[in-house]
């Protein structure tokens, strides 16, 4: 961030320009934080962090971390993880050349002499040996080619009798996976700050990996708030079912986090702040408690334990009170999100998901551009989110043009919309209309 723009953090949290917070060291803390001071009043000149837009908001909470520190996995425990490095290939790739259908190496125009031997495997050691003018050697998939081999003749397309193969003739190097077809040594395979998936981690161990070095998974804490909330059984007695509990670990996880724990805490305000002192995650989540009510503590605990505001509201619907803080010494940010449970996922996307990245070593979260399968309505001021569905072959969740369709129960306290959706169109002030651009804030898979 600017200077400016931390200058403007460190007035609206009654502090004076240049009195810097410590920023996240790249360790994962090994101890709880230190115990704070008991709760100092407001200053008189305390002034709100004013909302952000919804734009702004995801490049702050980007901004707001650095990547963990890399620590080396073996191939097996790295799926999930960011590279902290290139990978480049240690090797040619293939590393010689190999037949690529199983058949009959030969050199020459043919008709061919067959060679003696068993006929080559693939992974049978030592060198074979160098096939002669007019002669011809069985040869598995995978196998190392014999020097003086011309092509590799399929073996539905060969005869062999009396000593003889006949076949059709195969053009210069037909069938043969000639050395470093795919790279040379040295060459850059993935870009550091790439996620690994399983065929990442299968180029790895092709171009000669044993283990990789990686930015560890952040971890992180959920922490639910609200005593309204019941954990199993039908609402009754004026108590809802927790929604919340459920899906924000989840939610979490399938961004990148390793979840430590779900926490419920109730509207306890010495509870709330006991979990976030002692919390070893590197990001802290809560939902609910982000409003001014009688029992939301979420803001009062943070400003007692002397956090820095970075974002209060988010010019966005549903979602609007959502937060973000850091609090002190390591730096650790905590993301309050609402407790409506859309308006929890707005929160998630916007802030979270950025936020981890940023740990991750990741690039920020990117938008995808769809056509709007009808008018999408807009807030007159604020950025709006919306479930939708990309039609199957319409190919929006998979980076083409796709058609976006809004779905139906789509308001802050419901989850129909969200759970049928493939991503969230972000609909700007005023609206899209019928067939024009709308961007897509993909869901992640679970």
């Amino acid at each position: 961030m600017t200077d400016e723009f931390d200058d403007a953090l460190a007035l609206a949290n009654g502090h004076r320009p240049h009195e810097r917070h410590p920023r996240r060291t790249q360790e994962h803390p090994t101890t709880p934080a230190a115990p704070v001071i008991p709760d100092p009043p407001r200053a008189p000149d305390e002034r709100p962090v004013p909302p952000h837009t919804w734009e702004s908001a995801r490049t702050v909470a980007y901004r707001s971390a650095v990547p963990l520190t890399p620590r080396r996995l073996p191939l097996d425990r790295a799926l999930g993880h960011t590279l902290a490095a290139p990978l480049t290939a240690l090797t040619d790739l293939p590393a010689f050349d190999t037949a690529a259908m199983d058949g009959w190496a030969v050199n020459g125009p043919g008709p061919w002499e067959l060679a003696g031997g068993p006929g080559l495997l693939a992974g049978a050691p030592g060198h074979p040996t160098r096939l002669g003018d007019g002669q011809a050697l069985r040869i598995a998939t995978g196998a190392r080619v014999p020097e003086g081999t011309t092509a590799v003749v399929r073996a539905e397309n060969a005869s062999a009798r009396g000593g003889r193969l006949s076949g059709r003739l195969p053009r210069l190097g037909a069938d043969i996976r000639p050395r470093a077809q795919e790279c040379r040594s040295g060459a850059e395979l993935l870009p550091s700050g790439t996620r690994l998936t399983p065929a990442a981690l299968g180029l790895a161990a092709a171009a000669g990996y044993d283990e990789l070095a990686v930015h560890p998974l952040p971890r992180a804490e959920v922490l639910v708030l609200g005593d309204e909330l019941l954990h199993h059984g039908l609402p009754h007695d004026g108590r809802i079912r927790d929604a919340l509990g459920p899906m924000t670990g989840p939610w979490l996880a399938a961004l990148g986090a390793e979840v430590l724990v779900t926490r419920r805490l109730g509207d306890d305000a010495d509870a709330l702040r006991e979990a976030v002192e002692t919390s070893r995650a590197d990001l802290i989540v809560t939902t609910g408690g982000t409003a001014a009510g009688p029992v939301d503590h979420l803001r009062s605990t943070l400003r007692a334990l002397h956090a820095t505001t970075l974002i209060s509201g988010v010019t966005v619907r549903p979602g609007h009170p959502m937060l973000l803080a850091e609090l002190p010494e390591h730096g650790t940010p905590v993301v309050g999100l609402p407790g409506n449970p859309l308006a929890a996922v707005a929160g998630l996307l916007t802030l979270a998901a950025p936020l981890l990245h940023a740990l991750s070593g990741r690039m920020p979260p990117v938008t995808r551009t769809a056509t709007a399968g009808e008018a999408f309505g807009g807030h007159r001021t604020d950025t709006h989110l919306v479930p939708v569905r990309c039609p199957a072959g319409d190919g929006g969740s998979g980076g083409g043009a796709g058609v976006a369709v809004p779905l139906n129960y789509a308001g802050p306290a419901m989850l129909r919309g969200i759970a049928a959706a493939s991503a969230l169109a972000v609909v700007p002030p005023g609206g899209v209309a019928h067939h024009d651009p709308v961007q897509l804030l993909e869901l992640p898979p679970a």
